[in-house]
């Protein structure tokens, strides 16, 4: 096991000098939750929750780390294998640029790992130290070493290899795309990426809400990158605004990296109502400046009295959140933000922690109910949403126990807005213009493994959501990262003459000129 994921500069646990607190000790150091804005403030803006620790705040949680005998079980559990045990003494020697460099070796974005991966599923959930009390809350480390060393000494000074004189298509600039080009930037590519949105940062900024990820640090990467000369070409969709056979006659490789960005819809009377909102189009009307949105998009979602979201994930509780702060911060001190889902509590797939902070704020829940019909007024705006109560039955095949309907149990409630958070699909864009391109389950990228990420079609590449279906961010980075090995030793084996002619389209965009 040690073979497989090697601890990167780190010495065996087992004869680590611990100073002064041996494991029991450490064991039994208090947990200290990092602080954060109080409900009745953070509602009146859209600023990150969590107010990160301070420098001893920091330095007293990484010495909970008790250091356990290799494989260490929070190694084990991040898809990512950081090296978690040797950031935290790190940070307890205050050395932080270090720490942060430790996370760095084996992830691209730290920094958002930190702030939005359930930890408590992962790296926390597989923390020793949680048999005694909480897990020592490496999320908020993580985030705390990497932020301050942005702050205080900036993203690090890679060496970048000899120029392999190859050129590489990256399509999309969401957490696998961006990883992919860093990784192949550094390997000595040059490195084009297109991205639909106006800006680059794809689900990092048009999908995450500021008050779990400031923008700014994506802001920040993506103008690191720009330095060492990756570009960005953005309101450019592949597959429509240039086909992907044009990538690859243009480029040496290409990967596909656009996530699974198609909301699933409710396939119920009414869903086309004036006043019903895809989740995405809903959350960055509501959280980014209109400046950074397509024109058609250019306007705040509507605010009602009675807003009503369909889901039970983390996207359901981002859509809860983001429309009460809506309506608090309109002035609107009277109205009702519900989360509607066909399940219990207990079965829903979101994070607990942010169903938490969505009471905290205000949000009111109703369990076992699903949705049958949207009606509307006279105008064709919806009004109500007409809700069936469920029970649950047998388990289904994942695993949860299946909602089944109860009859006669129909009911009415007021809606003046209705969010659907039911999940994502892939884009079909692109594999409808390749029909060569071999596809699975719903249109996913057929890749020969998620350790290559190569698609059927030589120098065409893919990992993250659209290979997998709508997963983590962290599982996303560590299948481009994997990609990304693969077509660097790909484009070193190539016997082609180089493709140095720039794209004639490329040449003619303006990542600033708005989409329509």
């Amino acid at each position: 096991m040690s073979e497989m994921y090697p601890k990167r500069g780190a010495q065996d646990p087992a004869l680590l000098d611990l100073d002064e607190l041996d494991r029991y000790e450490r064991a039994h150091i208090p947990p200290g939750p990092p602080p954060k804005q109080d409900p009745r403030l953070r509602v009146l803006n859209f600023d990150e929750v969590f107010l990160g620790y301070d420098q001893e705040q920091a330095i007293v949680e990484a010495a909970r780390c008790i250091h356990c005998p290799s494989p260490e079980p929070c190694i084990l559990g991040c898809p990512l294998h950081n090296d978690i045990p040797t950031a935290m003494l790190l940070i307890e020697q205050k050395r932080f640029v270090e720490a942060a460099n430790v996370f760095r070796a084996t992830s691209n974005m730290p920094e958002v790992c930190g702030r939005i991966c359930p930890q408590e599923s992962l790296c926390e959930g597989s923390c020793t130290v949680a048999g005694y009390d909480r897990a020592v809350n490496i999320g908020k480390l993580e985030a705390y070493c990497t932020d301050w060393q942005r702050q205080h000494a900036g993203f690090p000074n890679y060496h970048i290899a000899r120029s392999t004189g190859r050129r590489v298509a990256i399509v999309g600039s969401g957490p696998a795309g961006m990883s992919v080009a860093e990784e192949l930037m550094r390997d000595g590519h040059e490195i084009v990426v297109y991205e639909e949105w106006p800006k680059p940062g794809g689900l990092n900024v048009y999908g995450i809400p500021g008050f779990k990820l400031f923008k700014h640090i994506i802001a920040e990467k993506v103008a690191w990158l720009e330095r060492y000369g990756v570009k960005f070409i953005c309101n450019t969709r592949v597959g429509k605004d240039i086909a992907l056979q044009t990538l690859l006659d243009e480029y040496d490789a290409v990967f596909l990296g656009i996530g699974a960005p198609i909301g699933n819809k409710a396939k119920l009377p009414g869903e086309n109502l004036k006043g019903v909102y895809q989740a995405t189009e809903f959350l960055v009307r509501a959280n980014l400046p209109l400046q950074d949105l397509p024109v058609r998009m250019r306007a705040r979602p509507e605010i009602g009295k009675h807003m009503a979201v369909i889901g039970g994930g983390d996207t359901s509780m981002d859509c809860v959140r983001s429309s009460i702060r809506l309506q608090r911060q309109t002035g609107m001190t009277d109205g009702v933000v519900t989360d509607y889902y066909r399940r219990t509590e207990r079965e829903m797939p979101g994070r607990e922690e942010e169903r938490m902070h969505a009471k905290q704020e205000g949000v009111q829940f109703e369990f076992l109910v699903a949705p049958v019909a949207f009606h509307g007024d006279e105008n064709g705006h919806v009004c109500e949403l007409e809700l069936q109560r469920m029970a649950l039955g047998a388990p289904d095949a994942s695993g949860r126990r299946s909602p089944q309907p109860v009859e006669g149990s129909n009911f009415r409630v007021p809606a003046d807005i209705v969010v659907l958070a039911l999940g994502y699909s892939p884009d079909p864009t692109i594999g409808d213009t390749m029909p060569n391109l071999e596809k699975g389950w719903k249109g996913l990228f057929k890749v020969e493994t998620e350790f290559t990420g190569a698609t059927n079609i030589p120098g065409l590449y893919a990992a993250g959501d659209d290979v997998r279906g709508a997963d983590l961010v962290v599982t996303a980075i560590a299948a481009a990262r994997h990609a990304a090995r693969a077509m660097d030793a790909y484009l070193r084996n190539l016997d082609t003459p180089l493709k140095r002619e720039s794209l004639p389209f490329a040449l003619e965009q303006n990542a600033a000129v708005p989409a329509e």
